[in-house]
């Protein structure tokens, strides 16, 4: 007779769980550093269109074009600071997917580890 254990399933779909915590966790990450990735372009533009600027300062321009730059620079600190602001809300999604995934793993640990107390006791006897 070989050894089973009455908890299979539970412990399946415990260990279900826990990879699919994992996967939003994961998901949540990758959201993490593509805006972080977002935030760092945006910044290099801001950077670029000042030395831009600075470059142009002494020469003649037309005046729309002073306004053009200056409405692309506002719409470019605006997107720094929506970007910034996605990311805190991510990283305190994160912290909260965290502890629900470290939740699931305890839940699936404690099976995993129950499991092999009997079938150890199993193998004893045997």
């Amino acid at each position: 007779m070989a050894f089973q254990f009455p908890l299979a399933t539970v412990l399946r779909v415990r260990g279900i769980l826990e990879e699919r915590e994992e996967r939003i966790l994961q998901t949540i990450l990758c959201e993490i550093s593509q805006t972080e990735e977002s935030l760092a372009r945006t910044d290099a533009e801001l950077e670029g269109s000042d030395a831009s600027r600075y470059a142009e300062i002494l020469k003649r321009s037309l005046g729309h074009n002073v306004h053009a730059s200056y409405g692309e620079v506002k719409q470019l600190k605006e997107s720094k600071e929506m970007l910034k602001a996605r990311i805190e809300k991510l990283k305190e999604l994160r912290d909260r997917q965290l502890i629900v995934y470290q939740q699931a793993r305890r839940n699936r640990e404690m099976l995993t580890d129950m499991r092999e107390e009997k079938r150890t006791a199993y193998e004893s006897d045997l």
